[in-house]
């Protein structure tokens, strides 16, 4: 799906590689040397064999091995989904947890306001809107995500800052109406109700009759917010500039570079499936009834 719709686009690569002045015979010369004049199910043919061998081929543009190129960003990225995953998940679990074991109650409406309203904010507008708060109107923040040359974005903390935030917002409305979710079925139940009849009620109710039970359900929900982080990514890279693997997928687009985008994707995808697998087995580890008899 990812070739096809790269496919589709209009123009190719041999506009980025040759230059807008280069002549027909330049462009023939660079067309056929990228192999762009090969019919496209023999591309991606040839594409997947070498995939299936561990070789992602080589970028259209700059020439560079696509596998080296991911190597080299994807730690970026995962550096910065994992500190917002570090913020949005205990900040999801409380409040969705708060949320839930009020459902329906003031508490619960006011959170799900709020959640609901941050969650229609598509992650370009939140980023644009943070970047004007804390960046341009009061200086606090740069407003570009430069890593400091031949070094590591750890190296300049101050960079990490809008981007972590924008995602973690993101992931905590995600992540909170999940939680939420899974926490209000478990506080409807029979057991919990028997626990408030005893006088049991606020924080204490919530940390050992509830959360317990929406333990499992929410760490399938987290999983999958997990993945959305690393795929919301390619975004808040974008807009601010921060060199990962989401704001090399968007050039690659630009430039019609196929190699470099399937690669890319491929690599997202991996990332997700593993998180949700791994969310998977956590769900059932934390599932009070596991082994339970029956």
């Amino acid at each position: 799906m990812v070739f096809g719709a790269t496919e589709l686009l209009p123009g190719d690569a041999v506009s980025a590689v040759a230059g807008p002045s280069a002549t027909e015979a330049e462009r023939a010369a660079v067309r056929e040397r990228l192999g762009l004049d090969r019919d496209p199910v023999t591309r991606y043919l040839e594409w997947a064999g070498g995939a299936l061998r561990g070789d992602l081929g080589t970028g259209y543009t700059g020439g560079r091995s696509v596998t080296e190129l991911i190597a080299d960003r994807l730690p970026n990225s995962l550096l910065l989904a994992g500190l917002a995953l570090a913020v949005a998940l205990p900040a999801s679990v409380a409040l969705g947890l708060l949320a839930g074991a009020r459902a329906g109650r003031r508490a619960d409406r006011a959170v799900s306001t709020g959640v609901l309203l941050v969650a229609g904010l598509p992650e370009f507008v939140l980023a644009a809107l943070l970047l004007w708060l804390l960046a341009a109107r009061t200086g606090l923040l740069p407003q570009v995500s430069l890593v400091p040359l031949g070094g590591t974005p750890l190296d300049a903390p101050e960079i990490l800052v809008l981007p972590v935030l924008t995602l973690a917002v993101s992931g905590v409305a995600v992540g909170t109406r999940l939680v939420r979710s899974a926490s209000a079925e478990v506080a409807a139940s029979p057991w919990v109700e028997a626990a408030r009849l005893r006088g049991i009620t606020g924080p204490r109710l919530a940390a050992r009759h509830v959360l317990p039970g929406a333990l499992a359900p929410a760490a399938q929900a987290l999983g999958l917010m997990t993945g959305a982080l690393v795929g919301g990514a390619v975004v808040v890279e974008t807009v601010f500039g921060y060199p990962g693997i989401g704001l090399e997928l968007q050039q690659a687009v630009a430039h019609r570079d196929i190699p470099l985008v399937q690669g890319i994707a491929l690599v997202l995808c991996a990332v997700t499936l593993a998180t949700v697998l791994l969310a998977d087995v956590a769900a059932r580890a934390l599932d009070p009834r596991r082994g339970s008899p029956r």
